[in-house]
């Protein structure tokens, strides 16, 4: 309707235009009066004024509608009583798209309203900050988390903590960091996840804080209470048979409540208690490995870090894994997709993780005659550095697959159960992770991440 309506009067005022400019043009050569020439450039002076001035007229209406909604206001209203058909029919379109540009606004209102509040419950800390650092939200839990009131720049958790203003200064996105921060209410620890997000033409930063403190207790109480269930374990089947013993011995040199005399001891009971003795010594041996094995479980050095290639050390690794037993019958392939692939790392540690895992798969695959095992090393999704050890042995039981980095933890006979223990604390030293994935059955991975210093 406002199309046509517009078109219609625009080319009716063409067409008067056109209709006295032929006339003038007929006046002029037909030699008519002078007057009625000039009459007639009058009335098309007129007409081309009035052409003009409806066209800015229009223009103008729009322009102050579009300046109205970029200054957000709200309260325009055109008038809808013209006898202007076109002009009434364009101020009733011009009032339907404001009414629905202030229902938009509400409802966005409405919706910030929403999260605003949503933030403000959760227990997690959550700030919104520029890249120069000017905090644009920071809600209660944050506030409370880090005792303060009033948030508007990062640089005020300076005065609160060093190691967290450093922490969030310079976090990348979806990195996460853990930081400890003691306050008057004891230690608070924190893991801090970042991501960053556009908002118009500035690019945010959104910052969580969260207190994993019950977490931490929950999963050290757990852990401890693993370990003292092994140690327990491991002591009193080392003590059970040396308390037994000792009593049977006890028995044999003694007759109601009196020590026996020496010609009352026969040669029978001589060898007897030997052996018994024996059995006593060996268990009190295996007890002191058992300690010896704690001791070296909690006396790791610090790892001497340096630059070095995966390359040369896959070489030393295919030297010492011919080394081993019962390798005969098994398939062991090195890959390397990057030759020029370096950690940084203590190598002779990372030695040591990698000879104990490729033991830990011989001795899986010792009863598969299609053993394979393999070693892998390449970027993960992250681009970090990962080394790969993965056999296809009979894999880790789901029951238990939790249990096997905790320390003495062992499936084997005369395993010691230090091992992955020891490997995951050699990585962990690293600021890395040893991570496994197993399907019974088919295969088993273990995978060591380098994460810190590269």
């Amino acid at each position: 309707m406002i199309s046509r309506n517009f078109y219609f009067q625009l080319i009716f005022r063409v067409f008067l235009l056109v209709i006295i400019a032929i006339a003038v043009g007929f006046c002029i050569a037909s030699k008519w009066a002078i007057p009625l020439v000039v009459l007639l450039l009058l009335a098309e002076t007129i007409v081309v004024v009035n052409l003009i001035s409806y066209l800015n007229s229009t223009n103008r209406k729009l322009n102050f509608f579009l300046e109205s909604v970029e200054n957000e206001d709200s309260t325009l209203r055109f008038p809808t009583n013209e006898s202007n058909q076109p002009i009434q029919a364009l101020y009733q379109s011009l009032n339907r798209v404001n009414q629905q540009i202030q229902q938009v606004k509400i409802e966005s209102r409405q919706q910030e309203q929403y999260f605003q509040t949503l933030l403000e419950q959760v227990a997690t800390g959550i700030i919104t900050y520029d890249r120069n650092g000017f905090v644009l939200h920071a809600n209660h839990a944050t506030k409370k988390m880090l005792g303060i009131n009033v948030l508007t720049h990062i640089n005020q958790l300076e005065r609160i903590n060093i190691h967290l203003f450093q922490a969030t200064k310079n976090i990348k996105p979806f990195e996460q960091k853990h930081v400890s921060l003691k306050g008057e209410k004891g230690t608070v620890e924190l893991s801090l996840k970042a991501t960053s997000f556009k908002a118009k033409d500035s690019e945010l930063m959104l910052l969580s804080l969260q207190d994993i403190r019950n977490e931490l207790d929950e999963k050290e109480l757990d852990a401890w209470m693993k370990l003292i269930r092994v140690l327990m374990h491991e002591i009193m089947n080392s003590i059970a048979p040396i308390t037994s013993l000792s009593e049977s011995l006890c028995n044999y040199y003694t007759v109601d409540g009196r020590l026996v005399q020496p010609e009352e001891v026969d040669e029978a009971t001589i060898r007897t208690t030997v052996k018994g003795l024996n059995v006593i010594r060996e268990q009190g041996n295996g007890l002191m490995q058992f300690v010896e094995s704690y001791r070296k479980l909690s006396g790791l050095p610090k790892p001497v870090k340096r630059l070095f290639r995966i390359a040369d050390l896959f070489e030393r690794i295919k030297v010492l894994y011919a080394s081993l037993e019962s390798i005969e019958k098994l398939e062991f392939t090195v890959r390397l997709q990057n030759m020029s692939l370096e950690i940084l790392a203590d190598e002779n540690l990372v030695v040591q993780v990698l000879v104990n895992l490729l033991k830990n798969a011989v001795q899986a695959n010792e009863k598969n005659p299609s053993g394979k095992i393999q070693l892998i090393a390449d970027r993960n999704a992250n681009q970090l550095p990962e080394i790969r050890v993965t056999d296809n042995g009979p894999g880790i039981p789901t029951e238990i697959v939790d249990q096997i980095f905790v320390p003495f933890f062992t499936t084997r006979e005369n395993g010691s159960g230090i091992g992955l223990s020891l490997s995951r604390q050699i990585m962990q030293l690293h600021g890395g992770t040893l991570q496994v994935n197993s399907i019974p059955g088919k295969e088993t991975t273990f995978k060591l991440v380098f994460t810190a210093g590269i």
